[in-house]
């Protein structure tokens, strides 16, 4: 059954109702929906996870020969088309902007070339920069790593608790930084290098005192502090600095005429929360007034267009740690594929344990599509068609079984170029 459900998603993504269709048009098997939803309730248990994470780890390993050197770590939301939530599905930061929708958060860890790893759902409502710590510990108990690979992650990631555990626990990391946020120091010597061409790289090393709060029980947390030894890798992009001018000189043409039209500015009016410090407020006798601090865009417009990565790994150059942080698009487009091509979301159940063997369902199929997808292109084998045409050609590949053997009936063109690519996996 589980087989089936995966194969099925593959084939006819979307309901799992289809597999009704998928068993009676190929297996010549009936099934009801009844069956199949009682099938889901004991599908998600943690062993059985764990089992199928090991197997889906273990192969993706051997790809790697034997050593995995780098850990992509992204979090995307799901939402529900349900308007009631549980303690599972709540409502929360919407990545996909159902901001009035319950959804649940999955944490993806994939590999530099994008083959998953391991995963976690996580409720609609936690902040995905808590989750890190959480996957992590899960991942190196289920798979004890003798060398931990560099964690690779976004800077939703960047809090001073996950800097200090993954500092704790030996891990290396690159984090991307948000440059306009980070301390006045480290600001103003960037704002004194010298950022001309397209491509130009940077690196600052400094050394600093984080404070964290580390969390004992459910309700008890003590504050910590660690010295930790990291790099501000900065490049720059003549395309970002094009972009970020522009969305600033939006946002001040906004508030001008905000500040023109009323008195009673409020960052819900404006629709605004970083471009706020552009204001200067008044308040002379109960007489609010505002108006643009001038300096504070100057200071602003001398970070346009350049990007910063943080890392405590001072082995790879600067163009590696840059290269590696580019790469992410691995899991952002697992994400895509789950979202899209495998109809992962919307999510119709509303059972927790319907909803994991949901995600557990997808997570196989996704990597059994990765590894399709690296098949044709170790085979250079490319379609200018979409994957749903492609998994409608496939759909008729047929063969007859005749005394335990399958022959295959004749290909056209490109089924036998997928059957080439595929035949020896």
């Amino acid at each position: 059954m589980f087989k089936s459900l995966v194969i099925s998603r593959l084939l006819y993504p979307g309901s799992k109702l289809e597999l009704i269709n998928y068993l009676s048009y190929f297996k010549n098997i009936d099934i009801t929906s009844d069956k199949i939803y009682r099938f889901l309730d004991t599908l998600y248990q943690d062993e059985i996870k764990s089992k199928i994470e090991t197997c889906v780890f273990e192969y993706t390993k051997n790809i790697m020969k034997g050593e995995i050197v780098l850990t992509f770590y992204d979090v995307t939301t799901l939402y529900f088309e349900s308007e009631s939530e549980d303690d599972l599905r709540r409502i929360g930061f919407s990545k996909e902007g159902k901001l009035a929708r319950p959804q649940i958060q999955l944490g993806l860890f994939t590999t530099l070339q994008g083959y998953p790893l391991s995963f976690e759902v996580y409720e609609g409502n936690k902040y995905e920069g808590h989750t890190l710590v959480d996957i992590l510990k899960k991942f190196q108990e289920k798979f004890v790593l003798p060398n931990k690979p560099i964690v690779v992650a976004d800077r939703g990631m960047l809090n001073n608790a996950n800097i200090a555990y993954l500092e704790e626990n030996n891990y290396k990391y690159i984090l991307a930084a948000k440059t306009r946020s980070i301390a006045s120091d480290l600001k103003e010597k960037i704002t004194n290098l010298t950022f001309i061409d397209d491509g130009t790289i940077h690196t600052l090393k400094f050394n600093k005192d984080i404070s964290y709060k580390e969390k004992i029980d459910e309700d008890t947390s003590v504050s910590k502090s660690i010295n930790v030894n990291q790099r501000l890798v900065l490049s720059y992009s003549f395309k970002r600095a094009k972009k970020d001018k522009y969305n600033r000189d939006k946002a001040l043409q906004r508030l001008e005429e905000k500040i023109k039209t009323t008195k009673n500015i409020t960052k819900k009016d404006l629709k605004l929360s970083y471009y706020a410090k552009y204001l200067n407020i008044d308040d002379h006798k109960c007489d609010i007034t505002f108006n643009i601090n001038n300096q504070k865009v100057d200071n602003d417009s001398k970070l346009d267009g350049i990007k910063g990565f943080i890392t405590n790994d001072f082995t790879l150059t600067p163009s590696e740690i840059i290269e590696h942080y580019n790469n992410q698009y691995a899991v952002e487009q697992a994400f895509r594929i789950s979202k899209t091509d495998l109809k992962i979301r919307p999510i119709y159940h509303r059972l927790e344990t319907r909803i994991k063997a949901h995600i557990l369902i997808s997570f196989v199929s996704y990597s059994i599509y990765k590894e399709f997808d690296s098949k044709l292109k170790e085979n250079n084998i490319k379609f200018k068609f979409s994957q749903k045409l492609l998994r409608d050609i496939i759909k008729h590949m047929f063969a007859l079984r005749t005394n335990g053997k399958l022959v295959y009936l004749k290909f056209d063109e490109i089924q036998q170029q997928v059957y080439n690519a595929i035949k020896n996996s």
